[in-house]
């Protein structure tokens, strides 16, 4: 349905491998603004690996959480191409997101994403059903992709990229990056990456489900391949992207940068 979200289980892990991305230095007190973007990079759940990159797999929520998020719109793909049978093919796409939840329950895993994705499916199966238009299934996922597009714009506007909220804390640069104009332009061009992924996505998929039944097959499985496997791309080339040059990164967080 949507990008997958990050697995709050596993923890985000700093410089230091144990804790929190992006603690303040000793001795610095952290500001209120800085205190409400480390909070935001946390939730956001990314994840470092021991060498200092960003770990795109586990921040997308590991093989689990991917799974979580494609297989309902797999499910439900298969079944209404074999039945054409839609309310069957809602409730097995609805059984499929449940099953992650009870699998959480138990691993007595957070159940946050997966509640999340029942929600989700809920409400697209219930959409679907209304109209009597199978194609309607996905129709939610084009306005959560239009509300992070126009999120994330307005945060580059704004001179607060998502970006730079998600990968300074990770970097070691906590805020200071907005301090460098160099940095703010770097993390609006990583910003404008996951904007472009996010458009793509839309860009493909709304001529489909423009088609109606004729387009439904081609909109389900550009949907499955433009979801976790094109987000996971996007974040990786943005942080490539956003990565500070070694005249830019101070001894501090030049090694939690990565290469």
């Amino acid at each position: 349905m949507t990008s997958p979200q990050p697995d709050p289980s596993a923890g985000s892990q700093g410089p230091d491998s144990t804790g929190q991305a992006g603690k303040p230095a000793p001795g610095q007190e952290p500001s209120p603004m800085a205190g409400l973007a480390a909070e935001y990079a946390a939730k956001a759940g990314l994840h470092r690996t021991h060498d200092g990159r960003v770990d795109v797999l586990r921040s997308a929520g590991g093989v689990q959480g991917i799974a979580e998020s494609i297989a309902p719109g797999l499910v439900f793909l298969v079944a209404f191409t074999v039945t054409r049978e839609l309310t069957l093919s809602l409730v097995a796409a609805l059984a499929s997101a449940a099953v992650f939840t009870v699998v959480r329950l138990v691993q007595r895993k957070p159940l946050t994403q997966a509640l999340a994705g029942v929600v989700g499916v809920g409400i697209s199966a219930w959409l679907a059903n209304t109209t009597g238009k199978a194609e309607d299934f996905y129709l939610p996922g084009f306005f959560t992709n239009a509300g992070y597009i126009l999120a994330m714009v307005l945060s580059i506007f704004l001179k607060w990229p998502v970006a730079g909220l998600l990968f300074g804390f990770i970097r070691n640069e906590g805020l200071d990056w907005r301090k460098d104009p160099a940095r703010v332009k770097a993390y609006q061009m990583g910003t404008w990456i996951i904007v472009a992924v996010l458009a793509l996505r839309l860009a493909v998929q709304v001529p489909l489900y423009l088609m109606g039944p004729d387009g439904l097959a081609a909109l389900a499985t550009t949907r499955l391949i433009m979801g976790a496997p094109l987000y996971i791309l996007g974040v990786w080339i943005a942080w490539l992207v956003t990565r500070p040059g070694p005249a830019e990164a101070g001894p501090e967080h030049t090694k939690a940068a990565g290469n």
